[in-house]
């Protein structure tokens, strides 16, 4: 497939044209993705329903059966459980634990620990733990 990508001066002449024999499910998917270039996901905050936006997370964790959401500044709980939004979520986001999923682009540094884990510094300041489970998949997603 020939792809084509043209500079333009404003926003207001961006346009996507695919020009396709058959509308595929990987031509669909493209579609999508392009279409909604700003997904969220519905949170709870002090009993206010709002939307997230997923380039705005930082990471989720499941912590007593309730999944949460932590963005710069705040913690939001929703109501899908990891797996579901591990389905749904982009490429940039990683299984670190079995509780918790991480936003690759907001990854700061990491650092190997001794007893195999990893610790990953986030670029609000946080440190959170990599598993020994998943060191093998994030190192290799970094290039290390």
């Amino acid at each position: 497939m020939k792809v084509e990508i043209q500079k333009v001066n404003s926003y207001e002449e961006e346009q996507a044209l695919l020009r396709v024999v058959k509308v595929t499910e990987s031509v669909q998917t493209a579609v999508n993705a392009l279409e909604n270039s700003d997904p969220a996901i519905t949170a709870r905050s002090n009993g206010e329903t709002l939307l997230c936006p997923i380039d705005k997370i930082y990471y989720i964790e499941s912590v007593d059966k309730r999944t949460f959401v932590y963005t710069k500044d705040n913690c939001l709980e929703v109501q899908y459980r990891l797996y579901e939004l591990e389905n749904t979520l982009s490429r940039n986001f990683f299984r670190a634990a079995k509780a918790m999923i991480i936003n690759m682009r907001k990854i700061k540094s990491v650092r190997a620990e001794l007893n195999g884990r990893m610790t990953a510094e986030l670029l609000n300041g946080e440190r959170v733990i990599i598993a020994r489970t998943y060191v093998k998949e994030l190192k290799e997603r970094l290039g290390l």
